[in-house]
């Protein structure tokens, strides 16, 4: 039976921690586990043999940490191959059929726009990867560990473009319930299953005490077999050792409680042995299983979060389109990406709920220009982009960037238009806009509309694309040259949604296009299309009439609890605007302010306004009264998990551009807030908490001394004494490198003994830390820049 179809029938077992087996069996601190396939293949095999013994129906291949980044395309093809040998052969000897999952971890390096690493390179390393595995007889494609969206979909894509396997993707959830990149359960649900993974869960960091508190937001959004693959609870080190400290009694107990909610797939991780699975097979045997049930929900997400669209009307902010707006078609056509953004950021800040990008314009190459607007837009607002053009290469190159699920404009009823987007829709996993017109135009009737609609939405399921992302926009045509053409138009909406059970859409503005004093005419058209069922409006946010009609209907339909967003908006100033005394973006978006152009990472705007300022303000003044206080402002907001990390990394990047402006006058010899050795321990090649603390700690006005990853215990020691540093920052992703930074320690004790040394990594704990002799631990990077304040006051 096909892995696929055994899902659907009952629950299966994984296996439990490698790393922790074969630490006990003798591998030493700071050595790759991978390397054993080829030195120690009979060690690897015992431990696949111990885990089928056990009751495992899924092996899972000792290929973590393999690929082409870290090693030659002939070892990683070497370690593949022994990795699936020593499979079969523990299956073999077992006399029993299992599942072999090829087994791809992260690459230990963030991608752009936040980190190093091209998206379509870290594809590419995948890639390779997947076709060994593929080859080699693997069943499925374990994608594990995954702390960023972009990176979970750089390898699915990997696998669906490189072999026909099923994809399982399990991601790493921290305390509140996020990815370390940001996103929710919600977020990662609504872009794996776009992109039509077989099962979807998390896997290490936290405990099944913890997991299970997340748990219920998977059942309550996925359609898709869930997958849950805790730690043993927390790590400890007893007597040299690293335990943890949930035995299998305790820890199988909550695995079958997890059962009954409705996990489909169990297994362990990290700390995880044969008797942690043997216990958790043997206690959720007599669990009934049932399949996960499918769920309606049409949603678009970003890299923190979904948008569902359904009963709550969704604002779709229109500003990012030149038609009819000057000023961005100039912006455009100069590649001004700063007013793009700033247009960006005044409509988030005004209560758009999703962002339409459109840049199509004839003199420019669209597809160039889109992909770039969508990487810079994704990099300063959370918000969900809506992808709006006609031009199907610049519709599948943003897709492909795209980071989440996202909202795809249009389709329409020609067979062309569906031939072109439907294929990229299903690849990339996006909601779509249809439109009722086809290749005789727009019917001028609803029922004319409505079986465009119809038609569309069958096409569409012969894509195998679920009616629930077709959202169909019945078009709004002007009333000033047909004064019927509303009517048909909410005639249409009330149609789709009753008749056919699917969401709507629609421009309101070009209702009113014509007419004098237009928002009259489209706030009230908008309310009338809301009562008809409409459940998404592509208009501007910036216009105070249309905002009215918005907070207002939420307010009385009950979707504003406690008018909460309605006291807001009346006592914001904006509700009382006129056209004769408009808002000023600006006093909304904070766009002219330094510190506001900081805090939202955007880097042009704030090496401009630096520019500007320095006419007119002593360069420390702009330090410390405005880059220092925005720094702070955003450090202080990551540390309140309001703000999350790609946030926190552009603002970085906005600051240092502040920064390197004011550094060109200031006096060349001054002075550094003190030096700080910064290193990933021996056999760790992960450096991206590393390199955020890198960033963060610079931004700071230290001097860091990065020594890379996979560093010797010995060239962190020489490092100390040639710079006199005061302080070592060490990381550790991987449980079989953490006893390697307990050396490191011992060493610098024993030669540095003056140095402080703080650690940190997704492994380590406060007790930990503790135990190895570390003077500070942090959970995240301003945790370390804090520390380095402190210490060097």
């Amino acid at each position: 039976m096909k892995i696929t179809e055994a899902i659907k029938e009952k629950r299966l077992m994984f296996d439990g921690g490698m790393g922790t087996m074969l630490q006990a069996a003798g591998l030493p601190a700071g050595t790759a586990p991978e390397v054993w396939n080829i030195s120690h293949p009979d060690k690897i095999t015992e431990v696949h043999r111990l885990y089928i013994e056990s009751g495992c129906d899924i092996l899972t291949s000792n290929t973590f940490g393999v690929n082409i980044l870290k090693y030659g395309a002939d070892e990683v093809a070497h370690m593949t191959r022994a990795a699936f040998s020593c499979m079969k052969n523990a299956a073999k000897d077992c006399g029993k059929d299992v599942y072999f999952a090829l087994d791809i971890g992260p690459l230990g390096r963030l991608l752009k726009p936040y980190g190093d690493l091209e998206f379509e390179d870290a594809v590419s390393i995948f890639a390779e990867t997947v076709r060994i595995g593929a080859s080699c007889g693997a069943d499925v494609v374990l994608i594990e560990t995954m702390n960023d969206s972009y990176e979970t979909k750089a390898a699915v894509l990997a696998a669906k473009e490189n072999c026909d396997l099923p994809i399982f993707v399990t991601n790493v959830y921290d305390k509140t319930h996020k990815l370390m990149t940001g996103a929710d359960v919600g977020a990662m649900v609504s872009m794996l299953e776009g992109l039509g993974v077989d099962a979807i869960g998390m896997n290490c960091s936290l405990g099944p005490v913890q997991m299970a508190e997340i748990l219920p937001k998977f059942i309550k959004c996925s359609s898709t077999p869930i997958i849950v693959q805790p730690n043993a609870g927390l790590p400890v080190q007893r007597e040299g050792k690293i335990e943890y400290d949930i035995d299998a009694e305790t820890f199988s107990d909550v695995m079958v409680e997890m059962a009954k909610m409705g996990a489909c797939i169990l297994g362990g991780c990290c700390g995880t042995t044969p008797e942690y699975i043997a216990l958790t097979k043997q206690k959720s045997r007599n669990v009934v299983f049932s399949e996960i049930s499918k769920k309606s929900y049409t949603s678009v997400s970003s890299y923190t979060h979904a948008v569902y669209i359904g009963d709550e009307p969704i604002i779709i902010g229109e500003r990012i389109n030149p038609t009819g707006k000057s000023k961005l078609k100039e912006a455009l056509r100069t590649n001004n990406m700063s007013y793009i953004l700033s247009e960006a950021v005044a409509q988030q800040e005004r209560g758009a709920h999703i962002l339409d990008v459109n840049v199509g314009l004839p003199e420019i190459d669209e597809e160039k220009m889109m992909l770039s607007a969508i990487k810079e837009i994704q990099a300063i607002s959370d918000l969900p982009l809506q992808i709006d053009t006609v031009n199907f290469n610049a519709m599948e190159s943003a897709c492909r960037a795209y980071n989440g699920k996202p909202l795809v404009n249009s389709v329409n009823g020609s067979e062309q238009s569906m031939d072109a987007v439907f294929p990229i829709v299903r690849k990339y996993g996006g909601a779509v806009i249809a439109l009722t017109m086809d290749e005789g135009g727009i019917p001028q009737t609803a029922e004319g509309r409505v079986e465009i609609a119809r038609r569309i939405m069958k096409r569409a399921a012969e894509y195998g694309i679920d009616k629930k992302d077709i959202i169909v926009d019945p078009l709004a045509l002007t009333v000033s040259s047909d004064q019927s053409s509303g009517v048909v138009t909410l005639e249409a909406i009330k149609i789709i949604r009753e008749e056919l059970g699917l969401n709507t859409s629609l421009g309101v503005s070009n209702i009113s296009f014509g007419l004098p004093q237009r928002e009259i005419v489209t706030s009230t058209f908008y309310i009338m299309a809301l009562e008809a069922g409409l459940n998404c409006a592509i208009m501007n946010p910036n216009s105070v009439e249309m905002m009215k009609a918005y907070r207002s209907y939420c307010t009385l339909r009950g979707y504003d609890a406690g008018f909460e967003k309605y006291m807001d908006f009346a006592a914001s100033g904006i509700a009382v605007a006129t056209a004769a005394a408009p808002v000023n973006k600006a006093d909304i978006s904070g766009e002219g302010d330094l510190q506001n152009a900081i805090i939202k990472g955007m880097r042009d705007k704030a090496r401009a306004l630096t520019e500007s300022m320095l006419d007119s303000v002593d360069p420390m003044e702009i330090i410390n009264s405005h880059i220092i206080p925005a720094l702070n402002t955003v450090g202080e907001g990551f540390e309140n998990k309001t703000v999350y990390l790609p946030q926190l990394l552009m603002s970085a990047e906005a600051s240092q551009a502040a920064f390197e402006t004011v550094k060109e006058r200031l006096p060349k010899s001054a002075e550094s807030n003190g030096k700080i050795v910064l290193a990933t321990v021996k056999g760790d090649i992960h450096d991206i908490g590393k390199n955020i603390v890198k960033v963060l700690l610079e931004n700071f006005g230290f001097s860091v001394i990065d020594l890379g990853r996979d560093v010797p215990a010995k060239n962190v020691v020489d490092a100390v004494n040639s710079s006199g540093a005061k302080l070592v920052a060490l990381s550790a992703l991987m449980t079989t490198t953490v006893p390697a930074m307990a050396d490191t320690i011992e060493l610098l004790r024993r030669e540095c003994p003056t140095v402080k040394v703080m650690v940190g990594g997704a492994v380590l704990t406060q007790e930990y830390a503790d135990m190895i002799g570390a003077d500070a631990y942090s959970p995240d990077a301003m945790g370390a820049v804090r520390f380095a304040q402190e210490l060097f006051s």
